[in-house]
């Protein structure tokens, strides 16, 4: 297949390029919203997945053709085919799409494509994303705009229901996720960059810090508009200094540093959002903070709006100090930007309570990086500051687990009481990466006081044995971007047969 960092189409083309489309994996949720929005500018869109889902029966509605089971005739008469990242090289369709000639693009060129002609916002970082994009979304849907959103992830609503990360909107604003670990993000000219961080990730692909940082520079150099930075983090602070001076005068710092201490001084010409006096409400894990917006940002005098999130942890102060700046630059009042976010739930497996059961509560979340994992345990000594905090967590990727055992370790010592499981390995062969799985964090934790880590490769047992090790008033979180969400109703069901036989 191609090369994700290479560009399939121009930078003057459109959608009229594509001729027939045909979606492979038309179901994904970030695949199924582009091909509504392929079919909306009356492209001709097909699609195939594997079988039949709530995705595949709207799109049928529309009038979209979704085969199912994936085979070579389904890319007959297509002129282009799209792949995403999940599609593997010998997939049949992409098979027969090679030896047809036809023209075969990754997913993220229709999103670079659909940028064109619209008030594009892009998000990319280690981590982040998902919420921040999500905030963003929200925020836009609840002032009366209509946006458009590719989010990789499902939002959390008011009343407990789950929302769609794809949305095809009437409005002018196209919201999403850049997805850094490919390179592919390099590929997008947005109106507006936002990079939450840059904190080292995805070296099986970049090989090394270097290369990764100068991705970040590469992308946020792309943007139309503005790029909008965390200066808390030393990596994307490091970005902002290597921008070209045009782009880094149109550039927005964000962060909790104050405005005028050393490590500010000089921000390439960038203005700053300073996020004061930052706390949480005790217990609740409601974050409250003042932010103070520039006349650069709001397009008028200097803000100073007060903001209050459901959502716990400092670091989502953050992402709500870059989601509000993104709002305002596209015409949402600081006021209104603040009363939106307020009712913001969360992306779904981010800090999602999953159950209470004998007042041991569990808690679900999708950290797979060491500094998500700091973050998260850090906001759960906030809302659970008497409690015993467990963690059951899934390693995701050999690779990031061999790279990044050390930091795992020190962040899981946030916890009291941590078991990690086998390894979710996505793309990668366990095969080539001989000795690496869950022993290779619990080595490197070995020493570290007060806190127990055992290495248990069966996920379902461990879950099991975490049910049983709770007490009331213990937080268990299970902990990671594999299928370990699907251990909080393993740990929920012990729980409650536990509770029963002790009746």
């Amino acid at each position: 297949m191609l090369d994700p960092e290479h560009a399939a189409f121009a930078a003057d083309e459109t959608t009229d390029a594509l001729g027939s489309t045909h979606f492979i994996g038309i179901g994904g949720a970030g695949m199924s919203v582009l091909a509504e929005m392929l079919h909306e500018r009356g492209v001709v869109v097909t699609g195939s997945d594997r079988e039949r889902s709530a995705k595949t029966d709207r799109l049928e509605e529309l009038g979209i053709s979704v085969a199912f089971g994936q085979r070579a005739q389904n890319v007959e008469g297509a002129d282009t085919i799209v792949y995403s990242s999940a599609i593997k090289p010998d997939n049949p369709e992409i098979v027969a799409a090679h030896e047809a000639g036809k023209r075969i693009v990754h997913r993220s060129d229709i999103l670079a494509l659909l940028m064109h002609g619209r008030r594009a916002v892009t998000v990319a970082g280690a981590h982040g994303k998902t919420t921040t994009s999500s905030m963003i979304a929200h925020m836009l849907e609840r002032c009366g705009v209509d946006p458009s959103y590719a989010i990789g992830g499902s939002i959390q609503g008011e009343d407990g229901s789950v929302i769609d990360g794809g949305h095809v909107g009437g409005g002018a604003a196209l919201i999403a996720e850049a997805d850094e670990s490919d390179g592919s993000f390099e590929k997008y000219r947005p109106e507006i960059a936002v990079i939450t961080n840059c904190e080292a990730d995805h070296l099986d692909h970049y090989g090394d810090e270097a290369h990764y940082r100068a991705a970040f520079v590469e992308h946020a150099g792309h943007a139309t508009g503005h790029v909008i930075i965390c200066a808390d983090d030393p990596n994307a602070l490091a970005v902002l200094l290597a921008l070209d001076p045009s782009v880094a005068s149109h550039a927005i710092a964000y962060g909790t540093t104050a405005p005028d201490a050393a490590e500010l001084k000089g921000l390439n010409g960038a203005a700053y959002v300073h996020i004061e006096s930052e706390s949480e409400s005790a217990g609740s894990g409601a974050e409250r903070f003042t932010l103070h917006l520039p006349a650069s940002v709001t397009g008028g005098d200097d803000v100073e709006q007060p903001v209050s999130l459901e959502v716990p942890g400092l670091h989502n102060a953050r992402n709500a100090a870059a989601a509000i700046s993104a709002a305002v630059l596209l015409g949402v009042a600081p006021a209104d930007a603040a009363a939106a976010i307020a009712s913001f739930r969360g992306a779904v497996r981010r800090f999602q309570v999953k159950g209470v059961v004998k007042q041991v509560t569990v808690v679900d979340d999708y950290a797979h990086h060491p500094t998500e994992i700091a973050a998260l345990l850090d906001a759960a000594r906030r809302r659970y500051p008497h409690s015993v905090i467990h963690v059951l967590f899934q390693p995701h990727l050999f690779s990031r687990t061999k790279f990044f055992a050390r930091e795992f370790a020190e962040a899981l010592a946030k916890a009291d009481d941590v078991i990690v499981t086998g390894i979710f390995p996505a793309r990668e062969k366990q095969a080539d990466f001989p000795g690496v799985g869950p022993v290779t964090i619990v080595r490197e934790a070995q020493g570290m006081s007060g806190v127990e880590f055992r290495a248990v490769d069966d996920m379902e047992l461990a879950a099991r044995m975490m049910a049983m090790r709770a007490h009331h008033g213990d937080v268990i979180f299970t902990v990671g971007a594999g299928d370990i969400t699907d251990m909080s109703e393993v740990i929920l069901h012990a729980l409650e047969a536990h509770r029963e036989s002790c009746d």
